[in-house]
């Protein structure tokens, strides 16, 4: 039974005729040529391969099409598109490839450029589904949270600090605490990972023996494959309680094993290899020329290091903090287990508080209605921060195009 629903769906419908069409194909093509394959265009193969693509890739880029369509049109206000017009739309499409790329196997037919165009269009394809997918997020964002703003007045918002949603009505969803924790958690990290991670690459590309370098470094990218809830359990059990009983409670600052100072540590030690690992690929790119003139110059190795090698790799470098700095402000987990879900603007970084993106998770977690403002401010939650993602890469992207050097 599960045979005849496989081949009556339309993938199997699909793979049925892309072999139909790789078989047929090839089959014409041997009689055009009366046994002299020499006489060919393109070999068979490359038939069948052209067959294969013009009955997958225009049924592929349709179904994505018609699919779009179907999502989007309830929002609209338009009737939505019916299944069976996108399986029988979609299945027409993928035999009418199939049968012209039958009839085009002929002696003069260069199925391998054919199947160039379609290979191309295939990439096309995929890149404009990733740009559809970034303006599909932006979108979805930016709606909800027109709607948020037409609810809850936009000043309070940005300029409030006073974060007290409450399901029930009258909500205050300042946003200014939130913004706080966050900068506040991610500053806390920057200054632990990028001294770190900027030196351990120093060490690893200019001091470091090929012994030492081989076990260093992999140990060190270790630390971007952990889990970030094992970081977050890491701060909850050991972090926390270490600053708490060493720091926070002798200095008279806090008592509690939540705190900006245990979700910063935490966070980065996990940001370490990020910085580490793209540094010392900035580094290792300047040319060994360079070095060599400044060693003949006299100067000493960290001399060198100082003067010549960190100029010369500092768009790398800066790419590399912003990176990190990207990653920190997206952190969730470590924030949730580390620094608790207080949301309040101090100076102490061992008192609780949070982030964006843990209110963003609050917000949408359990039985929530969709229409209300307390819901509604994680998309506005959500695109500020993307604001502030795409501010830091746009800053990124001019630093390194300032400073860029180009090496022969």
């Amino acid at each position: 039974m599960w045979v005849v629903e496989l081949f009556s769906s339309l993938p199997g419908l699909l793979a049925v005729l892309a072999l139909f069409g790789l078989l047929g194909s090839q089959v014409r093509v041997h009689r055009a040529a009366k046994g002299d394959v020499r006489s060919l265009a393109a070999l068979p193969r490359a038939h069948g391969i052209n067959a294969v693509l013009s009955v997958l890739v225009p049924a592929a880029i349709c179904f994505v099409g018609l699919s779009l369509v179907k999502l989007i049109g309830p929002r609209l206000n338009t009737a939505a598109l019916p299944d069976y017009v996108v399986y029988w739309t979609v299945l027409t499409v993928a035999v009418l490839g199939c049968v012209v790329a039958i009839l085009r196997s002929t002696v003069n037919f260069r199925a391998r450029q054919a199947s160039e165009v379609w290979i191309k269009s295939l990439l096309i394809a995929a890149s404009v589904v990733a740009i559809l997918t970034t303006v599909g997020i932006v979108l979805s964002m930016l709606f909800e949270a027109m709607h948020f703003f037409q609810q809850y007045a936009w000043q309070d918002f940005f300029f409030s600090t006073d974060w007290a949603p409450n399901f029930r009505g009258d909500s205050s969803l300042g946003f200014l605490p939130l913004l706080w924790g966050t900068f506040y958690v991610s500053f806390i990290a920057l200054a632990l990972a990028v001294p770190v991670g900027l030196f351990a690459a120093i060490y690893l590309s200019e001091y470091a023996g090929p012994w030492m370098r081989g076990i260093a470094k992999p140990l060190i990218e270790i630390l971007a494959g952990i889990p970030t809830i094992v970081y977050g359990l890491f701060a909850l059990v050991t972090v926390g309680p270490l600053l708490r009983d060493y720091f926070a409670q002798p200095l008279g600052l806090g008592g509690s094993a939540s705190s900006v100072m245990t979700a910063g540590v935490v966070m980065g030690i996990m940001l370490i290899p990020f910085v580490s690992s793209l540094s010392d690929d900035a580094i290792n790119a300047v040319p060994q020329t360079m070095r060599d003139g400044s060693y003949a110059l006299g100067a000493t190795r960290s001399e060198t290091v100082r003067k010549v090698i960190l100029p010369a790799a500092l768009p790398g470098i800066m790419g590399a903090v912003l990176l990190a700095a990207s990653r920190a402000i997206g952190e969730t987990m470590i924030v949730v287990l580390g620094a608790g879900a207080a949301a309040q603007m101090s100076l102490n970084p061992f008192e609780a508080m949070t982030t964006i993106t843990v209110k963003i998770v609050s917000q949408l977690t359990g039985d929530t209605d969709f229409a209300s403002p307390e819901t509604l401010v994680a998309f506005a939650l959500g695109l500020t921060l993307f604001a502030f993602t795409l501010a830091l890469n746009a800053v990124a992207l001019l630093v390194v195009r300032k400073y860029r050097e180009q090496y022969e």
